[in-house]
């Protein structure tokens, strides 16, 4: 059983909230009726990822009322499963709260925590989000109560990244900290170029000429583990040790072309909701042609510490080590070849 979003008209919710992640990548829409609330976490297009029921402002039935799911209204959580049998007001001021990475969301009521739709909400495999209103599990919300202990520490941490984040000095403090970091493996710095434009996350790329004993270039993004990327504690059990990220590639041709690869993926996570790692490959995203490296190749391989390169170890941010992926161009067929 899985709630979906009404359509617009005659008996539709009334959308009430609408916020979107500072990335552009998820929005949280709050939809009520006369009868309930409820809140969904959708993408750009629509979709959606996550969806957690929020009050019922009317007693609330015995049973599931399977008429209102099947009409894409809100859904009225049963007796059972409500801290208000009797329903409760419509719900006050709403503000969002987002995790770091962009792909979870907490809300809250006045200055009270409300809800919290994760990034692992899903409701095709019966998890929604957390309700402070919930009790127990249903499918259309699992109490908030049980769940603060694991919850509570990403919240507290959301709330203190974005205070940092959005305070004076906060970026640039960041890359001079990358930067002093890439002059002691690397060598002085060249050129720097702006690979963010004006979405988040701020992402540079700067440029590293041969140095002494090295005669090729190294281009390096500066700014991707400035956040944690999304997803990942979906895949990896710890995920404190390869949430933080800078991709790296090494040249002796033209430094600039190199660079459209680094330009390609360095706000990806953010912006596709997902995460890279040791082993992942990328399919170029325009015709072949086009690959900035040559026309023989499709797309590239990321590796972390390759033997043939720098090491790039000792930097850190928020407590977590920094991993650089190197990249390597590969061919249409070495990109099937690892996808088996």
């Amino acid at each position: 059983m899985a709630i979906s979003r009404s359509a617009s008209g005659e008996g539709a919710a009334e959308v009430v909230l609408t916020a979107g992640n500072p990335y552009g990548s998820r929005t949280l829409v709050v939809e009520r009726d006369e009868d309930a609330s409820v809140a969904y976490l959708c993408s750009p297009d629509g979709t959606v990822h996550g969806a957690c029921w929020l009050a019922n402002h009317r007693p609330a039935p015995a049973v599931v009322d399977l008429a209102r799911v099947t009409s894409s209204l809100p859904p009225i959580m049963p007796r059972a499963n409500t801290l208000h049998p009797q329903g409760r007001r419509h719900l006050g001021q709403l503000t969002a709260l987002w995790f770091e990475e962009g792909d979870g969301v907490a809300l809250y009521e006045n200055d009270d925590l409300l809800a919290v739709i994760p990034g692992w909400a899903d409701m095709s495999r019966g998890m929604p989000g957390y309700a402070r209103d919930a009790v127990g599990e249903s499918p259309f919300a699992w109490a908030l109560s049980e769940a603060l202990e694991g919850l509570a520490p990403r919240i507290g941490n959301a709330r203190s990244y974005w205070h940092w984040r959005y305070s004076e000095g906060a970026w640039p403090s960041f890359q001079q900290f990358a930067m002093g970091h890439l002059d002691r493996v690397l060598g002085p710095a060249g050129r720097y170029w702006d690979a963010g434009g004006d979405r988040l996350p701020t992402v540079g790329i700067t440029e590293r000429p041969p140095h002494g004993g090295r005669g090729y270039t190294v281009l390096s993004t500066v700014g991707m583990s400035c956040q944690r990327m999304p997803t990942i504690e979906q895949w990896i059990e710890q995920p404190g040790a390869y949430a933080r990220i800078e991709l790296a590639v090494a040249t002796r041709d033209d430094p600039r072309d190199a660079a459209l690869l680094l330009v390609w993926l360095a706000q990806y996570p953010w912006h596709s909701v997902t995460w890279l790692g040791h082993g992942h490959t990328a399919k170029w995203y325009h015709e072949p042609e086009t690959f900035p490296l040559g026309p023989q190749y499709s797309g590239v391989l990321m590796q972390a510490n390759p033997p043939d390169m720098p090491n790039m170890s000792g930097f850190a941010f928020a407590g977590e080590a920094v991993r650089w992926l190197w990249l390597t161009p590969v061919t249409s067929e070495a990109l099937e070849d690892q996808r088996h």
